[in-house]
């Protein structure tokens, strides 16, 4: 039957039946919730009980998984990047370098710590910040970079780890959208001093709300467990039931930004059906490359150089829109949701057009000596203006199918380019 009519325009959409769903929790997530919830501890800052408390198995199991010495769990990712760079005791005033194309939490973490977030353009054939800017953007002030791995991509982090040692700098990476991937058979967010990451719930590994930063360094460690728990940290050794477990160090001014013991059991559940679900998502998104690259005017965001595991929180997919009768790309964003009754989100907008990222318009909370510092207008982001007009996203769980599903977004790709560039 030819096509009349694109679903958005009132024909029939390609995808009638629900996706996988997400979150989830399997069988045996659901068993370790229960054990939390009957455990009389919800919280780290409580008692012992006989067994150690679930935040504490989590950040071990999740510290293990990187093969690094610490993991500090906390309430969400900008609290993750709050104690990395509270920990890091840069020079209040510092800048450090944030891409442009990212979420506002990685400008805001690093102006609410006292810093001054520099925006720098990225680089198309990744979406993640350019060497070359980054290294044009660096002045006497520069302390550290914040390195975003953005959508399924990793950034160049042979480049940067290249140009922080030559300069000094920090490296914070931030794995929100990353969780096991690997760069040269090495796990991203273990190249820094710390590794950020996310755990909300659209997230590949998630508690609906919950972060944690990662460090090989154990001074770093111990300053991240008291900036996250108001001071305090775990005790060595095993407390006798009824007692607190966190001791009461005072190294440094911390604040309560702890997981729960329900979240700390649902992300050691999902820790555990981690790579599994990873190396599916990684076979459908094989698949969808080949069938994508049939589709006149689309091609799939390639891995980098370097990437030995890639990993997906979106599929990325850029357009020419010349092949699709010059209709941006919000309409075929638009197109593309009704086609597959699924939210596919666009990139972030760059943070000098974010609506979200606005610190001026809360001066109260900034030291004035670097007020001036933080207007994002002052930067110019062109090439992160151009992927957001360019690209389209398809979301993680779509890949947690079979090879038919990933098929349909195939039909839905090329039933829009046949109505559009027709």
């Amino acid at each position: 039957m030819p096509i009349t009519a694109l679903a958005s325009q009132g024909g029939a959409p390609v995808r009638t039946t629900p996706w996988p769903s997400w979150p989830y929790a399997d069988e045996r997530t659901q068993a370790l919730v229960r054990d939390a919830l009957t455990s009389e501890r919800w919280a780290i800052s409580e008692m012992q009980q006989d067994a150690d408390p679930y935040e504490r198995r989590f950040a071990r199991a999740y510290a293990e998984f990187h093969g690094v010495a610490g993991c500090a769990p906390t309430t969400s990712g900008s609290s993750a990047l709050t104690i990395a760079f509270e920990s890091l005791g840069l020079t209040r005033g510092a800048e450090v370098l944030v891409p442009g194309l990212t979420w506002v939490a990685c400008a805001s973490a690093v102006a609410n710590a006292g810093l001054v977030p520099v925006l720098v353009d990225i680089d198309q054939a990744s979406l993640c910040m350019s060497p070359a800017a980054a290294e044009a953007a660096i002045t006497a002030a520069t302390e550290a970079v914040l390195l975003v791995h953005l959508s399924c991509n990793i950034a160049d982090l042979d480049a940067f780890t290249d140009l922080c040692r030559r300069h000094g700098l920090a490296m914070v990476e931030d794995c929100a959208q990353a969780h096991g991937a690997q760069y040269r058979d090495r796990m991203v967010g273990t190249f820094g001093q710390i590794g950020a990451f996310s755990m909300q719930e659209s997230k590949v590994l998630t508690a609906g709300e919950g972060g944690a930063a990662i460090t090989d360094d154990p001074q770093l460690y111990r300053l991240m467990e008291q900036y996250r728990a108001d001071g305090r940290r775990y005790a060595a050794g095993h407390r006798a039931p009824g007692l607190p477990e966190l001791d009461e160090v005072g190294e440094v001014q911390g604040r309560n930004l702890c997981l729960s013991e329900v979240q700390a059991a649902i992300l050691l559940g999902g820790l555990e059906r981690l790579p599994s679900e990873n190396a599916r998502r990684a076979k459908n998104a094989q698949h969808l490359d080949k069938l994508v690259g049939e589709i006149p005017g689309l091609t799939p965001l390639p891995p980098q150089d370097g990437v030995t595991r890639r990993t997906y929180y979106q599929y990325a997919i850029r357009v020419d829109r010349a092949e699709f009768g010059g209709v941006d790309v919000e309409t075929l964003r638009q197109d593309l949701v009704a086609e597959l009754g699924v939210f596919c989100a666009p990139l972030h907008d760059p943070l000098n057009a974010s609506l979200l990222y606005n610190p001026l318009a809360s001066p109260h909370k900034y030291d004035v000596t670097v007020l001036s510092k933080l207007d994002p207008r002052r930067f110019d982001l062109p090439e992160s203006h151009r992927a957001r007009q360019e690209f389209l996203t398809v979301p993680h769980n779509v890949l947690l199918g079979d090879g038919g599903d990933v098929e349909q977004v195939a039909e839905a790709l090329e039933k829009i380019h046949t109505v559009r560039g027709g």
